[in-house]
């Protein structure tokens, strides 16, 4: 990437997504908050990566996009467990008939784990 602050802008899309999820939260929506708590994270991950001067491809696999982050961050496997749990909300939130209700308590505890890799996330960029 050619401008170096990109990153800001995945940062700022991701914050936009933990506005919603935390009003989502509120109104009782919990197959919509595990939705955003994988975009939220997604987002995340994709502004590390152009931070660490990566490109990734267009993908929602945060497993794939912690893979991609592995170089510049060894110790994102640390995150596997929720990067696990936060992809599968990508498909299984969308549609209908493809997916359980989420419970209340899930999507807090989606929630959690996105809170997590923010912080991750955070402490990466903040440290340079």
């Amino acid at each position: 990437m050619s401008d170096s602050s990109f990153y800001k802008d995945w940062l700022q899309k991701a914050a936009e997504d933990e506005l919603s999820l935390k009003a989502v939260l509120a109104e009782g929506a919990p197959s919509t908050a595990c939705f955003l708590s994988q975009q939220m994270v997604e987002k995340l991950l994709k502004a590390l990566l152009i931070y660490g001067g990566r490109e990734f491809p267009k993908i929602h696999d945060l497993v794939k996009l912690g893979e991609l982050t592995q170089s510049l961050h060894p110790d994102v496997v640390d995150l596997k467990r929720e990067l696990q749990t936060l992809s599968q909300f990508y498909i299984e939130t969308r549609y209908p008939a493809d997916s359980p209700e989420f419970t209340a308590a899930e999507a807090r505890e989606a929630f959690a784990m996105a809170q997590k890799v923010k912080q991750y996330v955070n402490s990466k960029i903040s440290a340079n």
